[in-house]
């Protein structure tokens, strides 16, 4: 047989390979070549996993095969009986976890979805807001590969009729990764979802999120005032959690006293105070928020309003001198107003304790390899009111693994609380545009828009920002 490259062989250990009776040939277009014999494609669903690609076998006589596997592997040893599967199966499946963990993360993948099914099983990635399936996971090694989430989570492997939640910290290269993981039991087996929460410092910076030159200038002003609440808004999964974050580790100083009260703590910030919600033993966010007032903070970080005991207690370490972070799930930054109102908080307190509200979405970015454009408008009326002559259309290549769409940006709406609008909330009327025109200022679907014209997303991507 040909010389074979060595970086081809290593895509099988020496134990992978006697056990799987299979050598490495060659490796393009996503499908494997491997020699084998006539036992070797029993193994082919065990081989998938374990590469993570479709395999063929070019197939040779036993005898021949045991030659090539004792010249290109010798130094297994034991070769002269075949080994059974189980000898290597425990080793596959932490082989193969750890390298879903270093694949997702080297796609900048923000979640692994692990589900089993009646008849099959299978492993997605969440890539730039949308699930992108990766593997299809042999039934018989399903409840292995849970079993190690759970042994790398410290959760209890035994148990599988109630849900767990986890952790895992692992290093990839010189990139630090947070794990958080969550098993609930389903029908057919348990499902997993790990959501990868990156350390990069880069990753946590004002001046990464994307905002413009005036929201940028407007939200720098907001978070250095000594008091007041700032709140991010927008659906779950808008980035909001990244823009509190960002912004925490741009405060984060020694005279600083910075506490946190979260659902779930996210990332650790080293230097702040992050207290986790633990609502069965009664450690809910009103009642830690409490406790916060008596510990002399400067900088109070709420991961969620979700009710009127939060708001009131918000509100008030507001009023009393301290700066508060918040989110809230509103569509746009008048929308928050709106919501606190609903609470039952009366306006007189929002105008005076609110400095600054910020809208968020996340918006898919067109492909620069494959996107193509397109005079067809499918919305004239529409279209004609944006100024738009032509707009670009997903299409789908390799390098956006078929989606049409590369990355995502943050596009935001940032709205300055002053005396002027401070009035407005106290007598309960609408901002009106003219309002965000004068601080020259940009509302949530005047962005987006400017992002179809630029050519940077679709238009139906941004529509479905600016109706949702």
């Amino acid at each position: 047989m040909a010389h074979i490259d060595y970086r081809i062989l290593s895509l099988l250990s020496p134990e992978q390979a006697h056990a799987f009776r299979a050598i490495p040939l060659a490796a393009e277009n996503g499908t494997v070549v491997l020699l084998g014999d006539e036992a070797s494609p029993k193994n082919e669903a065990q081989l998938r996993m374990l590469l993570g690609k479709t395999v063929q076998f070019e197939e040779v006589s036993a005898s021949e095969l045991d030659r090539e596997l004792l010249s290109h592997y010798p130094s297994f040893q034991g070769t002269t009986a075949k080994p059974e599967k189980q000898v290597s199966e425990d080793s596959d499946i932490v082989r193969f976890v750890q390298k879903v963990i270093e694949e997702a993360a080297q796609m900048n993948a923000s979640d692994i979805h692990i589900e089993r099914y009646e008849t099959s099983a299978r492993l997605r990635f969440r890539w730039e807001g949308q699930l992108v399936e990766k593997y299809e996971v042999p039934v018989l090694q399903y409840n292995a590969i849970i079993s190690r989430i759970k042994i790398l989570a410290e959760l209890d492997i035994s148990e599988r009729r109630l849900p767990q939640d986890g952790r895992i910290h692992t290093q990839i290269g010189e990139q630090h990764i947070d794990i958080r993981v969550s098993t609930v039991p389903g029908k057919y087996g348990e499902k997993a979802v790990l959501r990868l929460l990156t350390r990069s410092e880069s990753h946590l910076q004002l001046a990464n999120l994307g905002l413009g030159e005036s929201e940028h200038t407007w939200y720098s002003q907001a978070i250095r005032k000594p008091n007041g609440i700032i709140l991010i808004t927008g659906p779950t999964g808008s980035g909001k959690t990244t823009t509190l974050y960002a912004t925490l580790n741009g405060l984060n100083q020694p005279h600083k006293n910075i506490m946190t009260v979260e659902d779930p703590i996210e990332y650790n910030l080293e230097g702040i105070n992050q207290i986790q919600v633990k609502e069965a033993i009664g450690l809910s966010f009103d009642s830690v928020l409490r406790a916060f007032l008596r510990q002399d903070p400067d900088i109070i970080m709420v991961g969620e309003i979700r009710d009127l005991p939060t708001a009131q207690i918000a509100i008030r370490a507001a009023l009393t001198g301290h700066l508060v972070l918040s989110t809230l799930h509103t569509n746009s930054s008048w929308d928050a107003i709106t919501r606190l109102i609903d609470m039952g908080i009366e306006p007189y307190l929002i105008a005076a304790s609110l400095r600054l509200v910020v809208a968020q979405r996340l918006v898919r970015v067109l492909c620069p390899h494959c996107k193509t454009k397109s005079k067809t408008l499918p919305y004239p009326t529409l279209q004609q009111e944006m100024g738009l002559l032509h707009h670009y259309l997903p299409v789908g290549c390799e390098q956006c693994y078929y989606t049409g769409y590369l990355k995502r940006r943050a596009v935001f709406e940032v709205m300055p609380v002053d005396a002027s609008l401070g009035e407005l909330i106290k007598t309960g009327q609408n901002v009106s545009n003219d309002y965000f025109s004068v601080k020259k200022l940009g509302r949530l679907s005047d962005n987006l828009v400017q992002l179809v014209l630029k050519g940077e997303t679709s238009l139906e991507e941004a529509l479905s920002h600016i109706e949702g």
